[in-house]
Parts: structure tokens; sequence; C-alpha cells
């Protein structure tokens, strides 16, 4: 075990370059559709809560490339040792959502560190309060909170970027969004994490979002809205091969990330019919 995590440190990408290799693989990949497919674990966080490790195994037998955190079980201070499970189990980080004060000023080099010792070039902000962008000023002064950290984590060879929620699409002044106003006042590397059933079901249109900030749409959320309950992917409105399609020609995507939230007990299977109904629609 020792030299496999002596391997993993050398030699399974150094941070840049892992970033950059995702990028490339996407870009070679566009005209083939093979962009990779991860599975968000929070889709699992049943299974996770009582066997965090065999969950990520799990997400490996079910065919994932790789994951995206919601938390790190009882890795949250052994960052290397989470990084030797994914590579045990063939999967790569492909990113992972964090509290918004993980990458503020007193906090974000901490933030880095853990995720370059795991190797995950993402630090995605899960969750910004409504109440930090109910205002064309707030919103702004959020943005300034966000390239200042996306400036910092850039010079380390990382990205940090959003996740999108449902009342991020609200009209906040000037007919704009709060969405459209923190991408507008961010830089081209601060990632744009659309959600597409997220954005659906807050009035957004995400097919837009991703043709308008081309190149920033690195890591995307694919996840249903609307059919019947707990409707896996094709049972309800997205257009899952237009959102590839945007993907591959604007949104310099280097990964998918699947969520199916809506039905925790089965979870694996859900998520094994939503992968499937991704490769259908390459």
């Amino acid at each position: 075990m020792e030299n496999r995590r002596s391997f993993l440190i050398k030699s399974a990408f150094a941070i840049a370059g892992f970033s950059t290799a995702l990028r490339s693989n996407a870009s070679a990949a566009a005209g083939s559709k093979k962009i990779p497919v991860g599975i968000q674990l929070y889709s699992f966080r049943k299974q996770a809560e009582k066997d965090f490790a065999g969950t990520v195994k799990k997400a490996a037998e079910l065919g994932f490339a790789g994951v995206e955190f919601a938390g790190f079980g009882p890795y949250g201070e052994k960052p290397k040792d989470l990084g030797v499970l994914l590579a045990d189990n063939g999967l790569k980080a492909f990113g992972a959502h964090n509290g918004y004060n993980s990458v503020m000023p007193d906090q974000i080099q901490k933030t880095i560190d853990f995720h370059k010792a795991l190797a995950c070039p993402y630090i995605i902000i899960s969750w910004i309060d409504p109440k930090q962008l109910d205002s064309r000023d707030k919103c702004l002064k959020t943005a300034e909170e966000l390239t200042r950290a996306a400036e910092t984590a850039h010079a380390a060879g990382m990205h940090i970027g959003y996740h999108a929620h449902g009342g991020d699409f609200k009209k906040v002044e000037g007919g704009h969004t709060a969405w459209e106003m923190i991408f507008d006042n961010t830089p081209k590397t601060f990632i744009h994490q659309i959600d597409i059933g997220n954005c659906i079901g807050g009035g957004g249109d995400p097919y837009a979002m991703i043709e308008r900030y081309p190149e920033r749409s690195l890591s995307v959320h694919l996840k249903e809205y609307g059919g019947p309950e707990k409707a896996v992917f094709g049972q309800g409105e997205v257009d899952f091969k237009r959102v590839l399609s945007l993907c591959e020609q604007f949104g310099g995507t280097t990964c998918y990330i699947i969520e199916h939230e809506s039905d925790p007990d089965n979870a694996f299977a859900a998520a094994k019919s939503c992968l499937a109904h991704v490769v259908n629609c390459r």
C-alpha cells in the first residue's frame, strides 16, 4: 500500500498537469463524444453514510470514470488515503463541493492543499446564501470575493467554480439574474458548473447559459427535471442530447457529473439507468 501511495503522490497527476490533461482529453474527445462521466456522491448519500469506501467502489462497478465529492466521509483529514482509494478503484476525483467559507482568504490555502493532495483540480462552491445575491450590489461584492478566490486557485494550478441552484435564476435588477451577474463579473477561469435540472426548475435556460459562457462549463451537472416522481434521465423534460452537444461545441467540458437526488433508497439502480441514458445520447 505504501508503494501505491508513493506512486500516486509522485506520478498520478501533479495538480496543474491533471487539470490540463482533463481539458486536453475533453478537447480531443469532443468529436468522438467520449467526455468522461462521473457521479456526484451526494446521489449515494445514504449508502455512503454506512460504507463510504464501499460506495466509492460501487461507483466504479457501475461504470463511472470518476466521482465528485460532497463531503469526504472518514477521509476529511486524509486526502492522500482518499486518493489511494480512488486509484485502487480506477477512479479520478473530478471535483468536490465545498462551502463558501472554504475559499475565503482565511481558509483557501488549506482548501487548496487538501485538493492538491487528493489530485482534485476543481473546487466547486456548492451553495451561496440567497441573501448574498438579492441585489446588484451584493452580487457584485460576491463576484469580487469569488474573483479573488479564483485568482488564488488559478495561481496554484487549480480552478474554483460555483454550482447552480434554482434561486440563482431569479431576476435581481435590470433584467439580469444573480447567475448572470456572478459569471459576467468573474474571470474565465471561474467554473460555470451549470446544473441542468436546477436551472430549469428555477426558470432559467441551461442551454443558453452554456453558450453564453463558452469554455467555462468545465464540469457540468446532468440532472433530470419534470416527469414522474423520482424520474431518471429520459423520463422528464431535459434534452440530454442537446446538452451534450452544447458542452462539446461551446462548454470546454472536461467531465459530466450525474446527480440523481430523488430516490436515495434505490440510488445505485437510478444512477445506472441515468448513466445508460447518457451513453445512449452520445
